[in-house]
């Protein structure tokens, strides 16, 4: 790893968050590589993670992360993990009577979790598992390691978890450090009673108990870092930990000002076991949350695939060359977390600019709130070129919405950050023989960030514009599900024709993202306030504030959310309306 970093302090706040950030730890885990003969790459990896050793000497790499869920959603999952398990048990027994014990069975483990028990203990998965490619060969006085990524990446048998997976522990490939987990004990993951369900209810969490374990788990990440640029935060934005990641970003915006702080509201399809008044509950969640999280982050991102935010969302964002359940939280995670790859990648490369600069080139003016768009996977050819991809998509943009906020089409945009990762192997500029007429303009510019600079700027012409492009593809690897299409190569690129049955998985996939700061944000802000404003919320739900917060600050905060959707207006030639022409609109 390298001698010098930026590191980032990641939070994940609620059951959702926990299932998009295991993928994410999971994608970033089988990124890392222990081979000599590896190039070094342009990811640096110790941005998120931290090196530590067990009491036996071994050498561990754990993110630098605090999780946080409630009572019942780990599972098989220690809250201490196994890590830096002794294998002794300390415990004396000084009643001397006789002595009844009871003890309940242990959730049985799926058969991932099976296989990555026997590769802890250092067994060897038997050859059938396997591909039948050989293990890559290193040159004479290299040592080859044959880690857990290494006999994963290679691993035949093909998991399907979609009948198994109830907890994002089900599905978590690596070990944690004892200080990621916190277990809120005063509510239930499963039931009908005790469940955190309302934004007051989160907000009341962050004290005494709670508070001391959060405090006590950042100061040990914080404390041991050298370049901290800040923390990202995903949290759930439907539920009760909107509440709490309410707090939790005014509490790290209070002790730690002038380090980054990006959160991304995480909110599913679709909830089990909802009702009309939860559906209620979720529209106010989201407005308390949204407004409140933005106010204390360096930007606020609400990330979901569902086709809206409201009671009555459109259908769920379809990508054209995934075949992913939408009910499912493994699968619908799993999409987000491909994202959210792209999408933190700029401040996690060599000698990049740090998070805080990324947030400034797009929280201008007050527009805190930014929309997210992806491209999962980025539809490219095996053996063409980045212009004959984006030739393709000439006549539309080729990434769907992260943000239940749909693009208006017109050009028009604040700022935006694109990212594209993933072509390695490919060409980033045509190939013409001298005298060669180009097929478009693209094919006659000569780098790749030109060419994707002239395609994003013949949609949107006069908007500021970041650019990152990155050759390493997300690494995907058991147990990611096998949800893309056929007509897709294990490199994740496209082919002419499906591959037969049995053929190897996917394991690389292309993708490209877009953070945007535009009008279109403002429109689903003022969308998001008159949903939750029309409700009577003392007659349709009287308990949601039976915990907080006052009417009066409820009405605030419904009042602040309108003024942020009113930051996004833009009139004629691009200049943003004063406050008093706002105030005659009304």
């Amino acid at each position: 790893m390298s001698n010098f970093c930026r590191e980032v302090v990641t939070l994940q706040l609620g059951h959702y968050s926990n299932f998009v950030g295991t993928h994410y730890w999971n994608l970033q885990d089988a990124s890392l590589s222990y081979d000599p003969e590896t190039p070094p790459s342009e990811i640096q990896s110790d941005v998120l993670f931290r090196e530590g050793q067990t009491p036996g000497g071994q050498v561990t790499h754990t993110p630098r992360l605090v999780a946080i869920d409630l009572k019942g959603s780990l599972r098989t999952l220690r809250q201490e993990g196994n890590l830096y398990d002794t294998g002794t048990d300390t415990s004396t027994a000084t009643w001397e009577g006789s002595l009844m014990m009871h003890t309940e069975s242990p959730p049985q483990k799926n058969s991932f979790l099976e296989d990555l028990d026997r590769l802890d203990k250092g067994e060897i998965l038997a050859q059938d598992d396997f591909y039948s490619s050989p293990r890559p060969q290193c040159s004479a006085g290299a040592v080859s390691v044959d880690t857990v990524n290494t006999q994963l990446a290679r691993v035949q048998k093909g998991y399907r978890l979609e009948g198994s997976v109830k907890v994002w522990s089900d599905f978590l490939r690596i070990h944690l450090h004892p200080r990621s987990v916190s277990v809120i004990h005063q509510y239930n993951h499963d039931g009908e009673a005790h469940r955190l369900e309302t934004f007051g209810q989160g907000e009341a969490l962050l004290q005494g108990p709670v508070l001391e374990q959060l405090e006590d788990k950042l100061h040990f990440f914080v404390e041991e870092c050298d370049y901290l640029q800040g923390f990202q935060v995903f949290c759930d934005l439907a539920n009760g930990f909107a509440g709490l990641g309410s707090k939790v970003t005014e509490m790290l915006q209070d002790s730690y000002g002038g380090r980054g702080i990006l959160t991304w509201g995480l909110a599913p399809v679709s909830h089990p076991d909802t009702t009309p008044m939860k559906e209620l509950y979720h529209v106010l969640n989201g407005a308390l949350g949204t407004v409140n999280m933005a106010a204390n982050s360096s930007f606020f991102c609400p990330l979901t695939l569902r086709g809206g935010l409201g009671r009555r969302p459109s259908s769920p964002v379809a990508f054209p060359h995934l075949n992913y359940d939408p009910s499912l939280w493994y699968h619908s995670s799993s999409v987000l977390a491909l994202a959210l790859d792209a999408l933190t990648l700029p401040y996690r490369l060599k000698d990049s600019a740090p998070m805080w600069q990324m947030a400034d080139t797009l929280a201008v003016s007050g527009r805190k709130v930014v929309a997210a768009y992806g491209a999962v996977p980025f539809p490219m050819m095996h053996g063409s070129s980045l212009p004959d991809a984006l030739s393709a998509c000439a006549d539309a943009l080729p990434w769907k919405p992260l943000s239940a906020c749909p693009e208006p089409g017109d050009g028009r945009c604040y700022g935006q950050l694109v990212t594209l990762k993933g072509f390695e192997g490919q060409r980033l500029i045509s190939s013409l023989a001298p005298g060669t007429q180009p097929a478009t303009p693209l094919h006659d510019l000569h780098s790749g960030e030109d060419v994707l600079e002239s395609y994003i700027r013949s949609f949107y012409p006069r908007s500021p514009l970041a650019l990152q492009l990155v050759s390493t593809a997300s690494a995907l690897t058991p147990p990611f599900p096998q949800i893309f299409s056929h007509f897709l190569s294990p490199q994740g690129f496209l082919q002419s024709q499906p591959l037969p049955p049995g053929s190897r998985a996917v394991s690389l996939a292309p993708v490209m993202t877009s953070l945007q700061s535009g009008p279109a944000v403002g429109s689903w802000l003022t969308e998001l306030h008159s949903g939750a404003s029309a409700l009577d919320v003392r007659r349709s739900a009287p308990s949601f504030l039976s915990q907080g917060p006052e009417m009066v600050d409820y009405k605030d905060a419904l009042e602040e959310l309108r003024l942020l959707g009113r930051c996004y207006r833009d009139d004629s030639g691009g200049m943003m309306c004063s406050s008093s022409s706002e105030d005659n609109d009304d």
